[in-house]
């Protein structure tokens, strides 16, 4: 863990690039200092249905979720959270030049009892 998610409305595609937004978030999230190299995953997944409020066809959205591990202070995910979703703002930007963007985060920690990995990227990067 952390597992980033980025989902974006199949209508953003050529208005945004989504591999700079990746990058944006990977760097924000490994200087929050929270998490190590080996386990940061960003993913961006294109929806390609949707309705968004009014269903305009221009309505647009990016919705990210962020999974991270028990054990951190809320007070250490709030900070990194409002870190990254600035970085993200800054990417975005230009989106909200028009009346039909939205951009969200939300957090999420996994209870550890129900969650299950192996990850050999670890030992690597160690």
């Amino acid at each position: 863990m952390p597992h980033f998610r980025i989902e974006y409305s199949a209508n953003l595609k050529g208005k945004m690039n989504v591999g700079d937004l990746c990058a944006v978030v990977h760097q924000s999230i490994m200087a929050s200092g929270l998490f190590e190299l080996g386990a940061v995953r960003v993913r961006a997944f294109c929806a390609e249905h949707y309705a968004i409020a009014d269903q305009l066809p221009e309505n647009s959205f990016i919705d990210m979720e962020f999974r991270v591990g028990a054990g951190r202070r809320v007070e250490d995910l709030k900070r990194a959270g409002e870190a990254i979703f600035a970085a993200a703002q800054n990417v975005v930007e230009p989106l909200y030049s028009t009346p039909h963007f939205s951009l969200s985060l939300e957090i999420r920690t996994i209870d550890a009892e129900l969650s299950w990995k192996k990850n050999a990227m670890h030992a690597r990067l160690r």
